[in-house]
């Protein structure tokens, strides 16, 4: 493989080479994600175990005065919040990727309208961990079938989708 082959994704492009999978972040949403982001999910995740600690506080307060609707509601956000936190450790925000450490890559097709088209990259860290990085495609306002498309015909004439 000479040439550099590129697609577009939500905040920027990815960049497959002969060893190594590099994503990019480009424009204002790039620009935005990355100072808030950079390459680190873990602020996030801090985030999300402080309003679920908030709203776990919520739903014992409730419980406490019997006021059982909200207790329900504060509760039932509260296990999806932990359950996203916990299925969330398992990803990585890498912005390289080596080639011969992909153990497997997943595409996800879009839902009209709800979600938008990914790639689950499944790589072995340095450290011998498993993590997975989700590579986001452009949704359907940013020609996101046609980039889609795209994508999808790169990685499976790479080899990474079969």
């Amino acid at each position: 493989m000479d040439t550099e082959l590129k697609f577009k994704t939500k905040t920027g492009f990815c960049h497959i080479l002969t060893d190594k999978i590099v994503l990019t972040r480009d424009g204002i949403v790039g620009n935005v994600s990355e100072s808030v982001s950079g390459n680190n999910i873990y602020k996030h995740l801090i985030g999300y175990g402080i309003v679920s600690a908030i709203v776990f506080y919520n739903g014992y307060r409730d419980f406490k005065n019997e006021n059982w609707i909200f207790f329900s509601i504060y509760i039932g956000i509260g296990v999806f919040l932990s359950y996203s936190i916990v299925k969330s450790l398992k990803l990585s925000a890498t912005p390289i990727i080596e080639r011969n450490k992909i153990k497997n890559v997943e595409f996800k097709s879009a839902k009209k309208g709800l979600t938008r088209s990914y790639f689950k990259v499944d790589f072995e860290q340095n450290n011998g961990k498993i993590k997975s990085r989700l590579i986001m495609l452009p949704g359907s306002l940013n020609d996101g079938t046609k980039e889609t498309e795209k994508a999808l015909g790169i990685m499976k004439n790479e080899g990474f989708i079969k």
